[in-house]
């Protein structure tokens, strides 16, 4: 079986003319996320990938072939959560589409659920619970086919899997300045306001 154990990101640095040529792998969001895997090309050759650790696959990218030869990667389309603001007037208000879109991101964020991104639309793997959640926080949520390219943060290219490195590294030093110390009169009766 043909071993491909190299990766190049978005086939930078290869001819354009060679990677329009090249066989595809068209490959779905679970199986782009393992670093070693099975999968067919385009021309009917199995293949056997083997990446580091963490790596990630994204559409767009080039694997390169223990003979040589290169293979570009589709982003399959795969049943996704399309998530698009509502547009309707709810309950007498408005809502602003750019910030509902951003509180959903918060929301899965939090959740550590792989997520894409785009100006208009988040897109979520398919979960009920997360869909409901969402409807009720007046987006609209449609069930689709279409590729997934999720955010590379909680996935971490380099961070060994997980991305936990360095985002936990920041000081929390003045979380707990503003509690009332016990013995310390916060009150403002000492300033000698009085105007007499």
């Amino acid at each position: 079986m043909l071993q491909a154990s190299k990766l190049v990101p978005q086939g930078r640095g290869l001819a354009p003319v060679l990677v329009r040529r090249a066989a595809t792998l068209t490959l779905d969001w679970d199986l782009r996320q393992k670093s070693r895997f099975d999968a067919e090309t385009s021309d009917g050759r199995r293949v056997g990938v083997f990446l580091p650790r963490g790596s990630v696959v994204r559409g767009g990218d080039v694997l390169v072939t223990q003979d040589g030869s290169l293979l570009r990667v589709v982003a399959a389309p795969q049943p996704v959560l399309r998530i698009t603001a509502c547009s309707a007037h709810d309950h007498g208000h408005a809502h602003d589409p750019a910030f509902d879109l951003m509180r959903a991101a918060y929301h899965l964020g939090n959740r550590h659920v792989p997520i894409e991104l785009r100006p208009d639309h988040l897109k979520i793997e398919p979960d009920h619970v997360l869909a409901d959640l969402l409807r009720a926080m007046h987006l609209e949520v449609a069930e689709v086919n279409e590729a997934f390219e999720p955010e590379a943060g909680a996935y971490g290219q380099g961070h060994g899997g997980h991305g936990h490195g360095s985002a936990h590294s920041h000081s929390h030093g003045h979380a707990h300045d503003h509690a009332p110390h016990p013995g310390h009169d916060h009150g403002h009766r000492h300033h000698g306001h009085s105007h007499g």
